[in-house]
């Protein structure tokens, strides 16, 4: 850990110097309370850094949550081993790409039986917080049950006994993403009418007490629940897929779906806050926790210790070292291909900005994770999905 001043702490060795200004300049706010925490897969984000925790007093940062708001991950362990497996893993990856939608939830075209009983919930929630998510996106409900694209994927991977492990990452989709911009900008609405002076526009707040935080929570909240909800269908999906493809029944050993675009109240060092955890994940003692690298690397199932300096936090992922646009001008579908050896995926160019060598090394990013969590499973992917 480095201490940058005495409101940024770091975990991350590796750090460029724009995404340590950025990391600076939220950390300077008056707000912030006890300090922030820079995770190892820290990145450039938009208004805030991406791999950051950022506790604050009576305020909220929209742009702090992110604008997948509710994003995650959700691993299922099942009983099979991979010597269990059939040899034609394609025929999986279709299957699987068939039954979820892999990208905009408008692929969709039918609700699932599978998806109604949580969209009753959905809808139950949505009245108690007293808004319509048909305002930001019509047909939001044909979203629950889809991937998305960028770094959202479905895999099946082993661990170091060789079991059989289920594992995806999706958030809270497009209607999410709505929310999430609706109340960035509500809050640099306020921002301006109040006269305040910001060092960037999308770190504008809303203040405790006042109808726009009360309405943002809300609507965040359901968001957050959203998402978990729509890993859980997906997840039941690819778990029906994976049945079909083995012949058998999968039995579930373990199931953890845990966020990493979030906001809870927490108590730390003596003060209750929010504490907006922006690409990262809640470890607090026994907490469990999944940390993916990049497509064609590692993935670690581990348990949180509890770190009070990281507000009971550590990374969510690799973290990004060159942008999407910079990782298509400098790697080619080749590469891609050379680094997915041995992965059954869809070789596409659509990938190439997520080609491994784009991120950080998912190894650095949890050796200086060690006092953050330790590591219960490494996986290692048989077959990825990714939408586009």
């Amino acid at each position: 850990m480095e201490t940058i001043s005495p409101k940024l702490l770091n975990w991350a060795s590796i750090l460029d110097s724009k995404t340590r200004e950025q990391a600076i300049m939220t950390a300077g706010l008056p707000f912030i309370y006890p300090h922030m925490a820079l995770m190892p897969d820290a990145h450039l984000g938009k208004g805030a850094t991406v791999g950051s925790v950022i506790p604050t007093l009576r305020t909220i940062i929209p742009a702090a949550v992110g604008v997948d708001i509710g994003c995650g991950m959700i691993a299922v362990r099942t009983q099979y081993s991979v010597n269990d497996l059939p040899k034609d893993r394609r025929r999986l990856r279709e299957d699987i790409e068939r039954a979820i939608p892999l990208s905009a939830g408008h692929n969709n075209r039918t609700v699932l039986p599978t998806a109604e009983p949580r969209l009753a919930e959905l809808r139950r929630l949505a009245a108690g917080a007293g808004f319509d998510p048909a305002r930001y996106v019509p047909a939001w409900e044909l979203q629950l049950g889809s991937l998305g694209s960028g770094n959202h994927f479905i895999e099946v991977s082993a661990d170091e006994h060789d079991g059989v492990w289920l594992f995806l990452h999706s958030g809270s989709r497009g209607v999410g993403n709505r929310i999430a911009q609706h109340h960035i900008g509500v809050a640099q609405q306020v921002s301006r009418k109040n006269q305040v002076h910001l060092p960037d526009p999308d770190l504008a707040y809303l203040d405790e007490g006042t109808p726009e935080f009360a309405r943002y929570i809300a609507e965040l909240r359901w968001a957050q629940h959203f998402a978990l909800l729509n890993r859980e269908e997906m997840m039941d999906r690819v778990i029906a897929r994976f049945s079909h493809w083995v012949h058998g029944t999968v039995k579930e050993l373990e199931r953890i779906n845990c966020h990493h675009n979030f906001t809870e109240q927490e108590t730390h060092y003596g003060k209750q806050v929010w504490v907006s955890r922006k690409g990262a994940i809640k470890a607090g003692h026994g907490d469990p926790g999944l940390i993916p690298g990049s497509m064609g690397t590692a993935s670690y199932v581990v348990e949180g210790l509890g770190n009070p300096a990281s507000l009971n936090s550590s990374p969510h992922g690799a973290g990004r070292e060159y942008s999407r646009n910079a990782a298509r001008k400098a790697f080619t579908l080749e590469e891609l291909k050379r680094a997915m050896t041995g992965i059954e995926f869809r070789a596409s160019e659509a990938f190439i900005d997520e080609i491994p060598a784009a991120y950080k090394p998912i190894d650095q990013v949890m050796q200086d994770a060690r006092d953050l969590v330790t590591v219960r499973h490494k996986l290692r992917q048989l077959v990825n999905v990714k939408g586009n």
